[in-house]
């Protein structure tokens, strides 16, 4: 109802787990590293809890989508199950035959039988076996009993089938109870999935909304921001339902900004618990006027729609433009921390740096057109060197013969790879990507942004919006950028290597893990390399255990590192 009128292509807040609204904080990428590395832990349980809509089955998805082809994985999400229905669900997770019995006459044995030969014919060529139970604080004592029986298989080397138990935070105090001491000590890595920050809600919501389509100012002011914050204390579910409703209460009541009172007012009418958030819900008589008012509108729509452009402020009219302006708070930069300046070889840059390529801002992006860009795109790769420099804020002379060379003095270092559009959204920085046109001829260009169907790029001083698929043709997975590399960096790390490069790479795996600082003087050894595979697993990477490029730029970028971000298109339609 609400979406055109603030310029949406679709409404923001819905709560149906849509993969293109996806936002990752840093509290769900340890979340989502805890469970990759249980998976590798040998078997036993992963234990993963938060608070009813914190984005545990958010975190779930994302596990799923990186679980290696060679792992099996039986997923439960209704666990009020006796022991026999539980074991049955299980092989029939796993696709795996058992007798057919009379109802009432099938026992435990009659599952596990069939389960534990499955789980070793399957560990004897190689594959692993992931038992995923979400909601599982609702499990029985005797159903949590059998599944920490069933974790008694083995090899000398490990446990033939891993556990991962997804739940609200009783399910902590549940495995706290001295009846289940033997199976708590069997849990190999553990999770509680805390709230979104108050800056993290900022963010939450200006993400939702620029995938939605937004293209200006929020239509939330700063302070409303922090009054969301604190009346859904920063859960993704209820932050959802409140601007959903506060949203639809600006457009009821004409307004372009979402302020205080539309926000208490929408709290009032959401959440039941809205008094112990401190809001005082909307007396009977101011809630009845509020709900006649929205169904006035209803019936009202079409002259509404008619009236409307006159009653709501032009985008083209200067005094709307600054007071939304005014409004909107303004893009925070996270600042570096000291272990992450000392990764980027204390080259952080600084907040006057954009945070995504200058050439995307200057200039709305308008439809590919071909012909043009086959006029306009550099042909020479140190023309699109020379703009993907300027996004750094670093002048680079086109002519120069080895611009990755020059651009070592400013503490870049250059990044060329075959890759998929995947891992350029999990990196998540311009870059230039190598095209070819009808004739054949490799032309360069910039790519700015990303959307769920479109992608932006820089074709001489216009940014143009082209479908996926339109990129997939023209486009075979050349992709060149710019990182902030450590000092003394050249290449690839290797087995032994030390150095300050090595201590950097130990000191930030540890602060991403909250784990102790390491003493300096490490070398490169299989321990390394095992916690260097776990972060590139966590990030979306081939866990090879290499400290690469792209591995520095995902440090880089949990760490704080300030450098230019793709932009978020909006989808064409």
């Amino acid at each position: 109802m609400y979406a055109d009128y603030f310029g949406l292509k679709q409404a923001p807040f819905s709560i149906a787990p849509d993969p293109r609204y996806l936002f990752m904080s840093e509290r769900h990428r340890e979340a989502l590293a805890h469970l990759l590395y249980g998976l590798g832990g040998g078997g036993g349980f992963v234990l993963l809890t938060g608070e009813i809509g914190a984005g545990k089955t958010t975190v779930c998805r994302c596990f799923l989508e990186q679980i290696p082809n060679r792992c099996n994985v039986a997923y439960i999400f209704n666990p009020k199950l006796t022991v026999i229905e539980l074991v049955r669900s299980v092989c029939d997770e796993f696709r795996i035959p058992y007798p057919q019995r009379e109802p009432g006459t099938a026992t435990v044995t009659d599952y596990l039988d069939p389960l534990n030969a499955f789980l070793l014919r399957t560990h004897a060529i190689e594959q692993n076996n992931v038992l995923i139970i979400d909601e599982a604080q609702n499990l029985s004592a005797d159903v949590l009993e059998q599944l920490r029986l069933m974790t008694n298989l083995e090899t000398s080397e490990r446990k033939l089938l891993q556990i991962v138990l997804i739940g609200q935070p009783e399910l902590r105090d549940m495995l706290a109870q001295s009846g289940l001491q033997q199976l708590a000590q069997r849990v190999i890595a553990r999770f509680h999935l805390e709230a979104l920050s108050e800056a993290e809600t900022a963010q939450y919501i200006r993400h939702r909304l620029a995938v939605a389509g937004l293209n200006g100012p929020i239509p939330f002011a700063a302070d409303t921001l922090r009054r969301i914050h604190r009346i859904c204390r920063g859960v993704p579910r209820r932050i959802n339902l409140l601007c959903d409703r506060a949203l639809l209460g600006a457009y009821a009541s004409h307004k372009v900004i979402v302020d205080r009172r539309v926000i208490d007012k929408a709290a009032g009418e959401v959440f039941d618990d809205a008094g112990a958030a401190g809001v005082s819900a909307p007396p009977a008589r101011q809630a009845a006027l509020w709900l006649a008012l929205a169904a006035g509108l209803a019936l009202g729509a079409a002259g509404w729609w008619v009236g409307r452009s006159f009653e709501k402020p032009s985008a083209a009219d200067p005094s709307a433009r600054a007071s939304a302006a005014a409004s909107a708070p303004a893009a925070s930069t996270p600042a570096a921390s000291a272990s992450a300046a000392a990764l980027a070889g204390g080259a952080a840059a600084s907040a006057a740096e954009p945070s995504a390529s200058a050439a995307a801002d200057a200039a709305p992006a308008v439809p590919f057109d071909a012909r043009l860009a086959s006029e306009r795109w550099p042909r020479q790769e140190n023309d699109a060197w020379a703009a993907l420099a300027e996004s750094w804020k670093v002048q680079l002379d086109a002519s120069d013969r080895d611009p990755c060379q020059s651009m070592q003095a400013q503490q870049l270092a250059c990044a060329r790879m075959t890759t998929t559009l995947a891992v350029i959204r999990q990196l998540d920085r311009p870059g230039i990507v190598t095209l070819r046109d009808g004739s054949g001829q490799p032309a360069y260009a910039l790519l700015t942004a990303l959307a769920a169907d479109s992608a932006t790029v820089q074709v001489g001083p216009q940014p143009m919006r082209m479908s996926l698929g339109m990129l997939a043709v023209m486009w075979g997975g050349e992709f060149a950028t710019l990182w902030r590399a450590p000092l003394a960096y050249r290449a690839p790390l290797g087995d032994g290597d030390t150095g300050p490069v090595v201590d950097a790479l130990a000191t930030q795996l540890s602060a991403w893990s909250g784990e102790p600082v390491p003493a300096s003087g490490r070398a490169i050894d299989a321990a390394l390399k095992v916690r260097v595979a776990t972060f590139q697993r966590a990030q979306g990477l081939k866990p090879d255990g290499i400290a690469g490029p792209t591995t520095f730029m995902q440090l880089n970028r949990v760490s704080g590192v300030d450098e230019p971000r793709l932009s978020i298109a909006t989808t064409t339609r």
